[in-house]
Formats: C-alpha cells, sequence, structure tokens
C-alpha cells in the first residue's frame, strides 16, 4: 500500500487531479482509460450518485488487473459511514468538500491520505489541526487566486489544490500556480457534460494531454 506522503507527492508532481462521476460503469472505466491512456496516474472517482460504490468497485478491479500503477481516491466524503464504505471496497486517499472530524480520525485509522475542502483560513487552520497536510481549496471560482495567496503565507507548510471552476486555459491555471497551488482539481471543465453525454473518449484523451500541458507551462 503507498503512503499517504508519496500519494500526496504524486498528485503534486501530476499537477492536476481530475475528477469525476458517471452513472454507468462502461463510461467509467472508458474516462478512466482515455486519462490513464493520456498520463494520468492518479484519478479521483466523486461520490455523487446511487451508483458510485459500484463503479467504485469496478474501476478497482480495473486498476488491479490492468492499471496497476495508477492511484484511485473517492471523493465527496462528508461522512464517517461514506469513509468507511469506500475504504472497504479500496480507496487509495480521500476528498472530502468539507471538515469533518470522524471523517480525518477513520483516514487517521486507516493510515490513508484525507484532504478536505476548506473556503476560510479557520476551516484550514482546523483541518491541520486534524492532521491534513494538503487541502482543497472549494470552490476556488468563488475564493480566487488572491485568496490562496494571502493564504499560503499563513500556511506555508500546507499543500493546496483549487477545484471546483479551474478553467482550461493557460490564464487560469497559471494564475493558480502563481499564487502557490500545488496541483489543481479539475471536473466538469475537463471532463464535460458533452463528454459525458456522447461519450467522447478520444476527445478526452486530447483534452487530458492538453490539461498536462497547460500545468507544465504553468510550472
Amino acid at each position: 500500500m503507498m503512503t499517504k506522503e508519496h500519494i500526496k507527492n504524486s498528485i503534486i508532481k501530476q499537477g492536476l487531479l481530475p475528477l469525476f462521476y458517471d452513472a454507468s460503469s462502461e463510461g467509467s472505466i472508458a474516462i478512466t482509460r482515455a486519462l490513464y491512456k493520456a498520463g494520468i496516474r492518479v484519478i479521483e472517482y466523486t461520490n455523487r450518485g446511487a451508483n458510485a460504490e459500484g463503479n467504485f468497485a469496478i474501476l478497482k478491479k480495473l486498476q488491479q488487473t490492468e492499471l496497476p500503477d495508477m492511484l484511485l481516491g473517492i471523493g465527496t466524503v462528508k461522512s464517517k459511514e461514506e469513509a468507511t464504505r469506500f475504504i472497504n471496497v479500496g480507496a487509495d486517499f480521500i476528498i472530502a468538500p468539507l471538515v469533518n472530524p470522524d471523517v480525518a480520525t477513520i483516514a487517521q485509522q486507516h493510515d490513508l491520505l484525507w484532504i478536505p475542502g476548506c473556503m476560510t483560513p479557520t476551516e484550514i487552520y482546523k483541518a491541520q489541526l486534524l492532521g491534513a497536510t494538503m487541502v482543497k481549496l472549494f470552490p476556488s471560482n468563488i475564493l480566487g487566486p488572491g485568496f490562496l495567496s494571502a493564504v499560503k503565507d499563513i500556511f506555508p507548510e500546507l499543500a493546496m489544490m483549487p477545484t471546483g471552476g479551474v478553467e482550461m486555459s493557460q490564464q487560469n491555471i497559471g494564475g493558480w500556480f502563481n499564487a502557490g497551488a500545488s496541483a489543481v482539481g479539475m471536473g466538469s471543465k475537463l471532463i464535460t457534460q458533452a463528454v459525458l453525454e456522447n461519450k467522447a473518449y478520444d476527445q478526452l484523451y486530447t483534452e487530458a494531454l492538453r490539461a498536462i500541458q497547460l500545468v507544465n507551462n504553468a510550472r
């Protein structure tokens, strides 16, 4: 099992963390394969639908059989019960939209990386006290790079990952990294509704390559 530090460093090295949910297992597999083909090795699958747990278990089997060097985390984990269910099917790390001490505790008990969502300095500080070494700034399109720059001065030791509205543009991604981001989370701006509805997985592969290049240019 990978250590928390290794997984955090893998996210930082990759520079972006794709996140998605697809109601179908076939779509979830195809999206994962397209991202992997583009060079993505860390993915967040989000707990945003009735099929999330079943699909996640299927993706874990795909990981074990086809993609052994991929790390697969679960996102949108709001409660201890949700965390427990996804830990039991093999989540490599846990991402949350908020700071829940119960989720922090169960992640620590299983020695898993926990990345909570924060929107204020108080939430960031609370997350740090609970053991977080990386936080998700969410929703980042509301907060803006200026917020990141300001709180990074207060918490220089914490890795910060803006998520929610990060755009597929050099100006936007560059602004986040210039402000001190360790990585950016990319959901619907990368894995768009059109990709999901039209099963445009070749297009996703191309866009993922472009996203990687945008991040590399920004660093």
